[in-house]
Parts: structure tokens; C-alpha cells; sequence
């Protein structure tokens, strides 16, 4: 693809998805340069960790652990949220973008408190401090929330899966993506992945365009 090919191609992304994109690889060239402080001013920590600050419920959206970490969520960005944008505005799908990030946020770190008071009345301060301290990073929440509203939209559209290599209609790869995160977040695998975060992005975006419904405003500004 030439420049002129890739221009195009970066102008047929809408505004909101398309500044999204760019301003979170911004942020993670700028992170990479600055080193641990960005991470830990802007990362999420827990309510009761003394780097906690309110505005990291919004800033760790635009941190991410790596380039992999990044290019997996701007890409599921780009394919769903596109499509999302078009439908609702741009107006419409940043509010629903920020909704779901920050409704997602909420929940993870009230699980992480939960987990933080369990160990400190069974007396297990070192595990209350390692989870006081381990920031959480990324737009996944918001990004389970766009994968929602696409879902709940286009519940019978098909998508092609690269692993495993099967075919499944959109209201499926949403219903087991959150079957997969209840799982592995009651359980414990999935080593640092924020599950709650993914289930609470989808919640907060179903209330959303249940409320959206109610009031016949799914389709206007």
C-alpha cells in the first residue's frame, strides 16, 4: 500500500475510531520513551493503593502494556467500532466508547478491593500490597463494550474466526467471549488479565443500549 493508499485508507476510518486509534499509539511511543512514571500516573491502581488517583478511571484507557497489547485493541476497534460509529454518530459512539471504559473500570477495581479487603482479614498483607500495586492498563473494557453493541446490533451477522478457524454468527462470539470471562475471572486463570474489566465493558454497554431502547433513542443524537 502507498501513501496515497494508506491515507485513504486512514480516512475512510471514522473521526472518533480514527482519532482513538491514533492518539492511544501516541501514548504508547510517549510511555515507551518516559519509562515506569507515565505508568504510574496514568495506569489504574486500586481505590486503596497510595497511587491511586480518580482520574487514572479514565487515563488507563490510552496506556497499554506493549505494542501486541495495543494493536489487538485498536484493530478489534477499527473492525467493530467503525460500524458502530456510522450507525449512532460520532457523537453517540464516544459516549458509548467512554460509558463502557469507565464502566468497566468501576467494576475491576471494586473485584481488586474485594480481593484487597480478603487479604488483609486473613491477614495476608503481602498479597494486599502486590494487588495495591499492580496497575491495570488498556481500552479491553471498552473494547468488549463496542464488541457488545456490535453484537446486540448485528446479532446475526457472521464472523470469521482465525483461532480456532470456524464461522459464528455475532450474538454467539459475544455470548461466549462473556462466558469465557465470568470463567476465568471466578476461577483465577488467565494470569493479570482484567476479566471483570471485559464483563463489566459489556454490561455497561448492555445497559446502555437497553436504556437507549426504552427511550427510542438507539438511532438518533
Amino acid at each position: 500500500m502507498n501513501g496515497y493508499g494508506l491515507r485513504n485508507f486512514f480516512n475512510n476510518i471514522p473521526l472518533v475510531t480514527r482519532n482513538l486509534i491514533i492518539i492511544n499509539t501516541i501514548v504508547l511511543i510517549f510511555s515507551a520513551l518516559t519509562g515506569d512514571k507515565m505508568y504510574e500516573l496514568f495506569s489504574l491502581f486500586a481505590f486503596s493503593s497510595p497511587l491511586y488517583k480518580h482520574y487514572q478511571l479514565l487515563t488507563h484507557m490510552f496506556m497499554h502494556g506493549g505494542f501486541w497489547h495495543l494493536f489487538f485493541n485498536m484493530y478489534t476497534l477499527m473492525i467493530f467500532g467503525t460500524p458502530l460509529e456510522r450507525t449512532w454518530g460520532s457523537k453517540k459512539f464516544l459516549l458509548f466508547y467512554f460509558v463502557t471504559g469507565l464502566g468497566a473500570a468501576l467494576c475491576h477495581n471494586l473485584v481488586v478491593q474485594l480481593q484487597i479487603n480478603h487479604f488483609l482479614a486473613a491477614g495476608n498483607t503481602a498479597a494486599a500490597q502486590v494487588a495495591m500495586m499492580t496497575p491495570t492498563v488498556g481500552a479491553s473494557g471498552a473494547i468488549y463494550g463496542v464488541l457488545l453493541g456490535f453484537g446486540m446490533l448485528w446479532p446475526n451477522t457472521e464472523l470469521q474466526l482465525i483461532f480456532p478457524p470456524i464461522r459464528l454468527t455475532a450474538k454467539w462470539f459475544v455470548i461466549i467471549f462473556g462466558i469465557i470471562e465470568l470463567v476465568t475471572g471466578l476461577t483465577g486463570m488467565g494470569g493479570n488479565i482484567a476479566h471483570f474489566a471485559h464483563l463489566g465493558g459489556m454490561l455497561f454497554g448492555l445497559a446502555l443500549i437497553l436504556f437507549w431502547k426504552k427511550r427510542g433513542k438507539m438511532y438518533s443524537e
